[in-house]
């Protein structure tokens, strides 16, 4: 039996919970923003919150209130997140009651997860891979034995990342703890519209994933075998899976309320956690009067709790705009872009060579990916040499997993790794997109800077030599709208090395699109993607172009003059082009597409008075056109021709015939028309 003194806590916290839900109910005007509580469940989270350390992780789902008082955040500290007061110490009034952020000494930490249910599989996954990195490569900080605690709905087991995220546990023996609370509703989905069979069941198919069934609504249950699992994860450093039944006696959240669609309320009531307890500490010989004492103590908090934040203040609107990005370090160009006596060398190169610099010099980076290995190193050989180099625990392969690949870096980076991660190809990073999108790119907005994830994230792209559909596109267009990413495209190996240094030593997530055809130099007229390799300290900060190639001033002065705004393969397409029209063309290579060089672009604009914006993505509602709308704008007074955009066939893939591929890419001639018209010729 567990202590009397721990059950009587657990009592408290569950009445102060049960009178939260209820004041939350009987102030629905107050309570308007949508909100879900933990009643039902109280027993198990309380169970995990009461036990976990100060060294631990968790990260809970939106209805783990319980967790969280558990742990010791007050009532009030919850009610701010409500209420979306200025003071909630999550979000500062930014996102959901019972999403939490925590960084604070004497308690676990709480990275930030979205409210997708199951989306939190993989990032806290990726906590758990970043930790056991650390400790075996003796960079944990203590000696406690960290242990990390996902929390989950049973409904969310289906979602295809869990599968993920539980495929990596096993494959890696993680110290890892996936606590599913079953109380057999989806929303207004029944267990059997949902699910062929629940998370314990499913859990077998993964071998090495140690399984037990918890009443979750029984709370000396809950704490002892919970207390199990924590010690065997925290000794064994192995992954379990709890799967807890409990009742949901609340509301699904206060949008969709139980009345419009439950059929099974008064069996759940059986099952209340509240109850069950109450019973329990009278047969410990707990007296009436003193649970009717704990009891009203519990209402005075939760009433005077809720008063108190009421009345706190609201959110002040310039706060609005902080924290998309977590201060870089970098904010000048440093050391030496062309070393004396060195010979040009291919981008693929350049790259190699950046990341082992960043390897040997900094234990907390790794790289992974599908096929970075040491059999491979890459597909395009762009880690060569670096597993065999710094050892499979730190350069590995991964499944065929690219959601992993990117939301784990949302966990490494919040355990203290630096992760390099590379999706194979851009066609292929579809599948990491939600966790690019929902985890990493609100980290540290949502959590007011306390979790900004630090990661490197590589994708190959663009066409060239019939690579085909799946093989072959750019899509910067669909990623830059998404705000709280950073992007980078360089057109050359000097700029590679610079902006891989800059995206390694930027506290927030950066996408590096590397060009494929640019790596090698093997397509024709791409020569100038060679450069001598810059000194090991060469950086280049992010939004900050260059000028590849200068008009001259005659030209200039007499109006034959043109600007090209371009990035990545389209440097190259211009410069050969302009070979036409010698002295005429000015091209701006761009090098990272977010931020942008807006001044660098209006100002080339204003010299030249003609502009053509190249890209190789398809023109129609592209990044290409946004550019050409600011330009028009920002620049109207000083055009003497409307902004020209050139960029692929407008169609769905790129074709593997390589005639095809020719004709829908812009390619030299198109280009070197495209001037030839605006110029006027």
């Amino acid at each position: 039996m567990t202590d009397k003194n721990i059950l009587l806590k657990a009592y408290a916290s569950m009445c102060t919970s049960k009178r939260m839900a209820e004041i939350y109910d009987e102030n629905k005007q107050i309570c308007k923003y949508v909100h879900s509580t933990s009643r039902g469940h109280e027993a198990i989270q309380l169970a995990v919150g009461m036990q976990l350390e100060e060294c631990d992780f968790v990260s809970p789902y939106y209805r783990d209130e319980s967790i969280l008082l558990g742990m010791g955040i007050t009532p009030y500290e919850l009610m701010l997140q409500l209420l979306t007061k200025k003071d909630d110490p999550f979000s500062g009034g930014r996102t959901y009651y019972g999403h939490p952020s925590l960084k604070r000494d004497g308690f676990p930490k709480i990275p930030h997860q979205s409210s997708a249910t199951g989306m939190q599989a993989i990032p806290a996954t990726g906590i758990a891979h970043g930790i056991q990195y650390l400790e075996n490569a003796g960079l944990l900080k203590s000696d406690y034995k960290p242990v990390v605690v996902c929390s989950l709905g049973d409904g969310s087991v289906t979602e295809g990342e869990v599968s993920e995220a539980f495929q990596m546990a096993v494959l890696k023996m993680l110290p890892i703890i996936y606590l599913v609370q079953d109380n057999e509703w989806g929303i207004s989905a029944y267990k059997d519209e949902m699910r062929a069979m629940d998370a314990y069941e499913f859990a077998a198919g993964f071998k090495g994933l140690k399984r037990i069934r918890i009443d979750g609504s029984d709370f000396n249950e809950s704490y002892v075998k919970f207390g199990d699992m924590l010690n065997f994860v925290r000794t064994k450093r192995k992954p379990v899976l709890i799967h807890a039944s409990v009742s949901l006696l609340g509301h699904h959240t206060s949008g969709v309320r139980k009345e419009w669609y439950r059929h099974d309320l008064d069996e759940h009531v059986k099952g209340d956690p509240v109850l069950k307890l109450r019973s329990l500490l009278l047969k410990q010989n707990v007296t009436e009067d003193e649970l009717i004492e704990i009891e009203n103590n519990s209402v005075i908090i939760a009433e005077e709790s809720f008063s108190k934040a009421v009345a706190a203040e609201d959110p002040d609107p310039e706060t609005l705009t902080l924290h998309e990005f977590s201060p870089t370090p970098v904010t000048e160009e440093s050391g030496a872009r062309v070393p004396e006596g060195r010979e040009p060398l291919m981008m693929v190169d350049s790259a190699l060579h950046a990341v082992r610099e960043i390897l040997e010099k900094h234990p907390e980076a790794i790289l992974y990916g599908q096929d970075v290995g040491k059999r491979l190193g890459g597909v395009f050989r762009e880690a060569a040499t670096l597993a065999q180099r710094f050892g499979d625990s730190r350069v590995f392969n991964t499944p065929i997993q690219e959601a992993y690949i990117v939301g784990s870096t949302a966990g490494m980076s919040a355990a203290g790794v630096r992760p390099i991660v590379e999706i194979q190809f851009a066609d292929y990073a579809w599948a990491g997109i939600n966790q690019l999108v929902v985890e990493l790119s609100k980290s540290c907005y949502l959590t007011m800077g306390k979790y900004p994830v630090s990661c490197v994230i590589r994708i190959p792209c663009g066409a060239y030599g019939a690579g085909g559909p799946y093989h072959s596109d750019c899509i910067e267009s669909s990623l830059l709208p998404v705000r709280g990413i950073k992007i980078a495209f360089p057109s050359n190996a000097a700029d590679m090395k610079g902006l891989i240094k800059s995206a390694f030593y930027d506290p927030n997530p950066v996408i590096m699109f590397e060009h494929k055809g640019l790596y090698w130099s093997k397509v024709p007229g791409t020569e100038a993607a060679k450069c001598p390799e810059p000194s090991e300290d060469y950086i280049i900060p992010f939004g900050k172009g260059r000028i590849f190639q200068y008009a001259d001033k005659g030209k200039i002065n007499s109006g034959e003059s043109l600007t090209v705004i371009t990035y990545g393969m389209g440097v190259h397409w211009a410069l050969n082009a302009s070979k036409n029209y010698p002295g005429s063309v000015e091209i701006v290579d761009l090098r990272t597409l977010n931020p942008i060089d807006e001044e660098m672009m209006y100002e080339s604009v204003k010299r030249h008075g003609k502009c053509i914006v190249l890209t190789e993505e398809k023109v129609l509602n592209s990044f290409a056109e946004s550019l050409a709308g600011r330009i028009s704008k920002n620049c109207f007074q000083y055009l003497d021709a409307p902004v020209e955009v050139i960029g692929s066939v407008n169609m769905p893939a790129v074709p593997l015939n390589s005639g095809l591929e020719a004709v829908m890419l812009p390619g030299v001639k198109k280009v070197s028309d495209a001037i030839e018209n605006v110029l006027g010729y």
